[in-house]
């Protein structure tokens, strides 16, 4: 399904019935990295699955967008499907964008979920490195970030071939675009800190992007939020652990 806000196009997919719980994808993916939990929550949850701007199908003229851009545009599809508040479960840098939502939307959140995600910025060398990323993307393409990101995703080989190929379908101005967003969001530990709404956290112990101690930190600010380590899961533990994520999810949205 496609939604216009504007000069935007987002695609999304709609499954399953009750609470609803809008999936993000992380970078550099798209909506289909849920598949493998999607007919475990269908019947817990109303899923809505975007593909954020700039991947997918979804795009966008913009050259540039930020964060909050990334959280208006959701907000927008809710509107458009006629919902007022969601459970939201963000993946690395759909976790980013799930903050940023938060932040900007708290009475519409009903619980936040941060899959191997973290409230952390960037340090100014992760900073600059992201920029100098995106303009190696720019000048050369996308197959150099590929290969050097495909086996920090995850340890199973089954996997890597899976985000290795979804990169490979990916758009360069969306690699470009979110990278520079990613490299300009700001700390977030406050948005949870002052919240209400349901906590979890939920990372793979052989996480080789994200490591596991920013979840446990997180944890030990906000002591509420509850965290669910998984063994031996890498970065993509939608995959790699469906049914844990799963029990998980359907277990904090109670």
């Amino acid at each position: 399904m496609k939604f216009s806000n504007g000069n935007i196009s987002l695609a999304y997919d709609r499954r399953g019935q009750g609470a609803p719980l809008i999936l993000i994808h992380g970078f550099p993916l798209d909506h289909s990295i849920w598949d493998e939990v999607t007919s475990l929550l269908a019947p817990t949850f109303e899923l809505i699955l975007p593909d954020l701007r700039g991947f997918g199908e979804s795009v966008s003229p913009a050259p540039v967008w930020t964060m909050g851009d990334l959280a208006a545009d959701l907000a927008s599809l809710l509107d458009h499907l006629g919902i007022e508040s969601a459970f939201l479960a963000g993946h690395s840098m759909g976790g980013y964008v799930a903050l940023a939502f938060a932040q900007a939307y708290p009475n519409r959140v009903r619980g936040l979920a941060l899959v191997a995600s973290q409230t952390a910025a960037d340090t100014p060398e992760k900073r600059e490195g992201r920029f100098a990323q995106a303009k190696q993307i720019a000048e050369d393409g996308i197959g150099e970030t590929v290969a050097g990101m495909t086996p920090k995703l995850s340890p199973d080989a089954r996997v890597q071939k899976f985000v290795h190929d979804l990169m490979r379908k990916q758009k360069a101005a969306g690699y470009i675009g979110s990278l520079k967003a990613i490299a300009e969001r700001a700390d977030t530990l406050s948005v949870l800190a002052d919240s209400s709404f349901p906590l979890l956290l939920v990372h793979g112990d052989a996480d080789g992007l994200i490591p596991v101690e920013r979840a446990r930190e997180i944890q030990a600010q906000v002591p509420r939020a509850r965290l669910v380590e998984l063994s031996g899961a890498g970065h993509m533990p939608m995959m790699e652990s469906p049914q844990a994520v799963a029990d998980a999810l359907k277990s904090w949205a109670r």
